[in-house]
């Protein structure tokens, strides 16, 4: 590797600057605490738990079930780098929309290494795909779909963002609203730090997925939002981001959340008044 580094980071700064688990030294308590959270939401909350919307054993959905049929569909892509993470352990904040008439639905993929990024990508797609078919049927409207995604979640929101949805025979305009909180915009990037030992990009993978190749085609408005506690790499990717919408004339707003790190931001959706959740609720007309 380079001992130049990244965007004017050195190569020693990058673990900090780019890998959150190192940034944020009590990952595994903020971790264990939003599984036992999550945990309860699971054994309690009205739901439709592993619905399959693939082959693979992980190509499934969770949903919860808005306190009204008929409202808007939030679609929520976790974190973990493309190789951790489940729709299990991060389904806590289920209740705050529910409870305001939304249906909530998390989406499961697989992980690296076991496949490849570009894999992911297209299961994220097909299960937004059948949620837009099959979600009727479950009390949300296919046609108020909604995404959110937090870090490698905020990148596959990105791509879902930037797919041709004509040619799977679906409306063009089939997402009506994104907010990608922290996400991992720049691929280039993720080759430079210890967790491609894991992801395995190559350079055809990174061209072929990355959000800075690929705009949006969704017309949509789009909130980015990043944590203010974040390191300066992240924030700076996650404005290049906005800043990278703005001038392909998108509706793009930025929300730095104040004290936040790159696993708090979703956190945030616990608390009904918080900036990030109003804007999540606004954006849903709610």
């Amino acid at each position: 590797m380079n001992d130049l580094g990244y965007k004017g980071f050195r190569q020693d700064e990058l673990e900090y600057q780019y890998n959150p688990r190192v940034s944020v030294p009590e990952f595994p308590e903020l971790s264990k605490l939003r599984s036992a959270q999550s945990r309860k939401v699971r054994e309690s909350a009205k739901s439709c738990l592993d619905v399959p919307y693939g082959k693979s054993p992980r190509e499934k959905l969770d949903i919860y079930a808005a306190n009204e049929s008929g409202g808007p569909v939030f679609v929520y892509l976790h974190g973990g780098y493309w190789r951790g993470g489940s729709k299990e352990d991060n389904c806590n904040f289920a209740p705050t929309f529910t409870a305001r008439g939304a249906t909530v639905v998390l989406i499961e993929y697989d992980l690296c290494p076991q496949v490849t990024v570009s894999d992911i990508v297209g299961e994220t797609r097909s299960a937004i795909a059948w949620i837009y078919r099959n979600i009727a049927h479950y009390g949300g409207d296919p046609g108020k779909i909604h995404l959110a995604g937090a870090s490698a979640g905020g990148h596959l929101t990105a791509m879902a963002l930037a797919n041709d949805w004509e040619r799977q025979d679906l409306p063009r305009d089939i997402i009506k609203g994104a907010l990608v909180m922290s996400g991992v915009y720049d691929l280039d990037m993720v080759m430079r730090i210890s967790v491609q030992e894991e992801v395995r990009l190559t350079p055809d993978l990174v061209r072929d997925n990355n959000p800075f190749l690929h705009p949006p085609l969704a017309r949509c408005p789009i909130l980015v939002a990043v944590g203010g506690a974040e390191p300066k790499g992240w924030q700076q990717m996650s404005e290049d981001y906005f800043n990278y919408c703005k001038a392909r004339g998108l509706s793009v707003q930025y929300l730095v959340v104040p004290g936040a790190n790159h696993y708090t931001v979703p956190e945030q959706f616990l608390d009904a008044s918080s900036s990030l959740t109003q804007a999540a609720l606004k954006q849903m007309m709610l």
